[in-house]
């Protein structure tokens, strides 16, 4: 393949300059390899011809599928003028006729299609005004045969690519092209994981996800494609963790001493569940073990990780070092800040927040606190990573919501000590389990899943429009008991082009329509000293009501808010739903989630917010929010820190392969952690091929 990636795609029969430079624009394609695995998207049966009659009743859902038509043009007429010219055609097979429409290239088609010649037409027929039309078919002059051309691929491309007449079929030509060529292609596989899945050989693979002879061939072409991806995504994780296991050095914390015990007897403030006594002792267990801990906790909204964060700082301090916790918004640093602080003091250990809004004064003393070891615990924003911010032993860092800090910050958090901090990872957000072992494949994970005593599940509804006096009521309900209410929309200011409640119009009805309660407001373009304030007045309970966007997603902590209503929920994702949900059923009292939105909804989306109505659970709400819209979608696995290169394999349906990927990566690193055995030297070049283009920021957590 390295062969193959050396090889100018300018020089590939049909490419040259122009097109070359088109290719590496448009889709990246530079190389022989680029356009190799540049896949089809999707594929489409050619080996039939419809009768125009047939139409109505191939209607699948309401959508038309891809089809062939074999037949006449009886008339063409050009219509407008300039940019706003269309042709017109009419084409008829003997059993009807459809109306043909080109937008582009009206001239040049105009003078090569004419009324005399049979032909196939090959696209998607579309409904209008009681007719059928098909928009910039593919057009062929039929020859004997062509029924009979099969499955064939569509590829990617781009509207300039188009307008350029560099269609799906231009690359399908250059692919036929690139594969005359290719005689012989280098399979990387060990032959036993070839031989126990009995794979395709990797040259029949490419050739057939390119032009498959059968649906059966395409088939074992993408699974043997799909577990090449996964198993050298997994290699690769796997390696690095393992060389950083046995070469990364990390302190050995072994001693369980006053501070922790201390804390753990008297100051606790309500029994651990047993999933949080199961993360601790496996934090434990990292800390002890002499290698540097890298290990994602996560855990459901109001499941407990701050408070196993803390004890595992305070076996740190135990052992005579410091700690910090690095938080994305001054908010959540406040709020942790406001939780660590109280309880470390009745241990004996000053705790210290440092944000960009810390006064400098404040700040030196921090500094100077932090420099004599004075100060055990800090909680910060981006600011802790600043270089000005000098540990005196730092022995271990909590990142809370990671994803929210771009790789590079991250590891500047690694620098501060000769030797790496103990690394704890913490995520409100849960991670589907296939997704969890590629974006944090090399982390050690811990998952907190039960809920502290006493949390009742909060109880979603599903409620539109029509339903608004009714919700209203409802809330005032909940007022008059005492309770608060936040109420979110997705945008700030009206925007005409879509069709969304936002805050300053909801702020304004919601102050009308409960004129004896106090209403506050947040938003992500406030000033930060107006947010706090505007956040300080519900947090205390001066407000009763707070108008929020999405800001408030992480951030606030109001045991007494019990009911949250989302305005236009068909517009958020699952994941930023149940987010959003986490905000309330954080105290004793029964809370709400009440989704509000549109009559007028897709299937899809109906389904989706049912989905919120039926159950609490993190990981099932993740796993679907996956499945719908895709782990490119996910928040945070564009900042992962993690290179998919993923051209074929699809995490969210995937599951299996990644699985079996997975573990037979690991049987080979368990046996050579290095790859240095010669019957692993292809594996070894094959990922260096494959990564060394990358920055690798896999061994950063």
């Amino acid at each position: 393949m390295e062969e193959l990636s050396k090889l100018d795609i300018k020089y590939l029969h049909g490419v040259g300059p122009k097109r070359a430079e088109l290719l590496a624009q448009e889709l990246g394609i530079r190389s022989y390899y680029d356009l190799l695995y540049h896949f089809p998207f999707r594929y489409i049966d050619r080996s039939k011809i419809h009768k125009i009659s047939d139409l109505r009743h191939l209607s699948e859902n309401g959508e038309m599928p891809y089809l062939q038509l074999k037949g006449r043009f009886a008339a063409f007429a050009v219509h407008g003028e300039g940019a706003r010219r269309r042709l017109n055609a009419l084409f008829y097979d003997g059993t009807g006729s459809i109306d043909v429409v080109w937008f582009n290239k009206v001239k040049i088609i105009q003078e090569n299609l004419h009324t005399d010649i049979e032909y196939i037409i090959f696209g998607k027929p579309a409904p209008f005004n009681s007719r059928y039309s098909i928009t910039h078919p593919e057009v062929d002059a039929y020859k004997p045969g062509m029924e009979t051309q099969g499955l064939t691929g569509v590829y990617n491309i781009t509207e300039k690519m188009r307008n350029r007449s560099f269609t799906s079929r231009t690359i399908k030509q250059l692919m036929q092209n690139l594969l005359a060529t290719l005689h012989h292609v280098n399979d990387p596989l060990p032959p036993e994981i070839i031989a126990r899945y009995r794979f395709l050989a990797l040259h029949d693979a490419l050739v057939n996800i390119h032009l498959p002879a059968t649906v059966q061939m395409l088939q074992r072409a993408q699974f043997r494609l799909k577990y090449d991806e996964l198993f050298f995504l997994q290699l690769n994780l796997l390696r690095y963790s393992k060389s950083r296991s046995i070469k990364s050095g990390g302190f050995r914390f072994t001693h369980v001493g006053k501070h922790f015990n201390d804390f753990y007897h008297h100051v606790l403030p309500f029994p651990l569940t047993e999933a949080q006594k199961r993360v601790i002792k496996e934090i434990r267990a990292d800390m002890g073990s002499g290698r540097q801990m890298n290990r994602l906790l996560q855990g459901d909204v109001g499941s407990g990780k701050t408070l196993v964060a803390l004890m595992s700082m305070l076996l740190a301090i135990d052992n005579g070092y410091q700690a910090c916790i690095m938080a994305p918004t001054e908010i959540l640093a406040q709020q942790h800040y406001e939780t660590i602080r109280p309880l470390a003091s009745q241990v004996g250990i000053k705790a210290a927040l440092l944000t960009g809004s810390t006064p400098k004064k404040e700040r030196d003393l921090i500094h100077s606190g932090l420099l004599s070891g004075e100060i055990g615990i800090t909680v910060g924003t981006h600011a802790l990573i600043e270089d000005s911010v000098v540990f005196a032993q730092l022995g271990m860092a909590v990142i809370d919501e990671q994803h929210r800090f771009g790789v590079a910050q991250r590891a500047k958090l690694w620098n501060k000590n000769t030797v790496p901090p103990h690394i704890l990872v913490m995520t409100a957000t849960p991670i589907p389990r296939t997704l969890a072992m590629t974006v944090y494949g090399d982390l050690d994970v811990s998952v907190i899943d039960e809920l502290p005593p006493g949390r009742k599940p909060v109880q979603t509804i599903l409620r539109y429009d029509n339903h608004r006096q009714q919700v209203y009521r409802f809330i005032g309900s909940q007022l008059k008991e005492g309770r608060q209410a936040y109420i979110v929309y997705p945008l700030i200011q009206e925007n005409e082009k879509l069709d969304l409640r936002n805050l300053e119009e909801g702020y304004k009805i919601i102050q009308e329509t409960f004129p004896d309660y106090r209403v506050c407001f947040v938003h992500g373009k406030m000033k930060p000293s107006e947010k706090e304030y505007q956040m300080q007045l519900f947090v205390e309970g001066s407000a009763q009501i707070m108008v929020a966007t999405t800001v408030i997603e992480v951030g606030v902590n109001v045991p007494n808010a019990s009911v949250m209503l989302i305005e236009n929920a068909e517009r958020f994702g699952l994941s930023q739903l149940h987010q959003l949900r986490g905000r309330v059923g954080r105290g004793a009292e029964r809370s709400y989630c009440i989704l509000m939105s549109h009559m007028k909804i897709s299937g899809s989306t109906r389904h989706r917010l049912e989905v919120m109505t039926q159950t609490t659970d993190g990981f099932v709400i993740a796993e679907e929010d996956m499945r719908l819209r895709g782990p490119g979608d996910m928040e945070g696995t564009q900042q992962s820190g993690i290179a998919f290169n993923l051209h074929i394999a699809d995490i969210a349906k995937d599951g299996q392969i990644i699985q079996a990927a997975r573990d037979d990566a690991m049987r080979i690193i368990e046996d050579d952690p290095s790859l240095s055995k010669p019957k692993n030297l292809k594996l070894a070049r094959q990922l260096h091929f494959l990564y060394s283009r990358n920055h690798d920021w896999s061994r950063i957590s």
